[in-house]
């Protein structure tokens, strides 16, 4: 599995200013809609409800946000930059500005898995979060993400 498996161009977005995690759950909802026809409502409460069991923000300002739901026939990614940090309860108490979300299939044990794995460990690299902060463009940080993971296998 790679990131251009589950992450689209029109899935990567910037955005300059989000509220609360309740409205970046509702934005993330509204692009998988968008790009991968989900469910608005669907996504929006399973993120939700996952977010209930414990904080999904992993520290070093990334957050992995992740729900199940039926009727995926496969794991869909949004990736959003935010200008702005947002609390995310994260284990290291700093805010957060780069959320991947990733929604997959109710029954999806292993694929889940492996891409909650391939955006953690894609997103432990200091160099690339750093470039995805420099950048607002949608376009680049699709890029940066989706090559830094190919020269990784090179």
């Amino acid at each position: 599995m790679q990131l251009n498996d589950i992450l689209t161009q029109g899935s990567v977005r910037h955005l300059p200013k989000v509220s609360s995690k309740k409205r970046l759950f509702c934005d993330l909802a509204d692009i998988a809609q968008q790009v991968h026809g989900l469910e608005q409502p669907d996504a929006f409460t399973a993120l939700q409800d996952r977010e209930a069991l414990g904080p999904t923000g992993v520290g070093g300002g990334v957050a992995l946000p992740h729900a199940r739901l039926s009727g995926l026939d496969r794991v869909h990614g949004v990736f959003l930059r935010l200008d702005q940090p947002l609390d995310f309860d994260s284990m290291d108490r700093k805010p957060v500005d780069l959320v991947f979300a990733l929604f997959a299939p109710e029954g999806a044990g292993v694929a889940h898995l492996k891409a909650l794995a391939l955006v953690s460990r894609t997103l432990r690299d200091t160099g690339l979060c750093a470039k995805l902060r420099a950048n607002v463009d949608p376009a680049i940080l699709y890029t940066l993400l989706t090559e830094s993971q190919a020269s990784e296998a090179a």
